[in-house]
């Protein structure tokens, strides 16, 4: 059964230097307020996993959380470039950034397998592209049936999954709707996972197209209300398009970014609570 514990605690516990950490959220449900607390916690060497690194892993690049990063696509949606992920890979700053690139779907695979117990996933892809040249974790397989030639990619089992959702009950269950993206099969990869729900209940209550991530699949369970913004979460708040606009200018310049850093992130550790 998953434990309930402050965000604080629960990083602590769960993400280690080095550690290979996939937060994922489809423009929906961003687990931002814990990869705020994984840069206010300085944890160091990381591979970052996510599928659609945006503006909270250019926050922890920036910060120096990163060493890899794992992905298929990365952007300020609607906005522009990551400056800070673009500087990394540039100048080496803060510290260089090694890069291993995928496709969505092959990403989306490498979840699947990771969370099935299979050591690789068959799709079709890659073909035309040059990135199985640069990328150990793509080959081909030929099927023992048809004779045709398919993409493999190995399975994806980060050390943790994060993830936010809209409930949890007490028992650690998690229930989250709308845009899911790879959340469930992300904490199901992983070999420990932090879930970040704006509420803890007594009773999950019904909840058409809901998915449920049973308890006993997740390590631990954070109350961290708006802990997706500026992303957004269905039934409780919408994005906030005013941040992402405002981080393009903030990302731009290092100087600004450090003062932000400073000032909204390890300003807030120092905050009375």
């Amino acid at each position: 059964m998953a434990r309930i514990l402050q965000l604080d605690t629960a990083v602590a516990e769960l993400v280690n230097d080095g550690d290979t950490v996939a937060l994922e959220g489809f423009t929906h449900l961003i687990p931002v307020a814990a990869g705020h607390q994984i840069i206010r916690a300085r944890r160091r060497n990381l591979t970052l996993v996510r599928m659609t690194p945006d503006v909270i892993y250019d926050q922890m690049i920036g910060a120096g959380c990163a060493d890899k990063l794992v992905f298929s696509w990365g952007g300020n949606p609607g906005v522009g470039s990551l400056h800070r992920f673009r500087d990394a890979i540039q100048h080496s700053w803060p510290v260089p950034l090694e890069i291993e690139e995928h496709s969505h779907a092959g990403m989306a695979n490498r979840y699947v397998a990771g969370a099935s117990g299979l050591p690789f996933a068959v799709l079709r892809g890659y073909a035309g592209t040059d990135l199985p040249e640069h990328t150990e974790t793509i080959s081909t397989v030929r099927c023992p049936f048809t004779g045709q030639e398919l993409a493999a990619v190995a399975a994806l089992n980060p050390d943790v999954g994060v993830i936010h959702a809209q409930r949890a009950d007490r028992a650690g269950n998690v229930q989250l709707w709308g845009i899911s993206g790879v959340q469930k099969e992300a904490v199901l990869a992983s070999r420990r996972s932090l879930v970040t729900v704006e509420e803890v209940v007594e009773r999950l209550p019904e909840q058409p197209g809901a998915v449920v991530i049973p308890g006993w699949a997740v390590t631990a369970v954070s109350e961290v209300p708006g802990g997706a913004r500026p992303s957004y979460a269905q039934g409780y708040y919408e994005r906030d398009n005013g941040y992402y606009q405002d981080w393009d200018a903030i990302s731009r310049d290092r100087d600004r970014f450090l003062e932000w850093l400073e000032t909204e992130i390890h300003g807030a550790e120092r905050s009375p609570r």
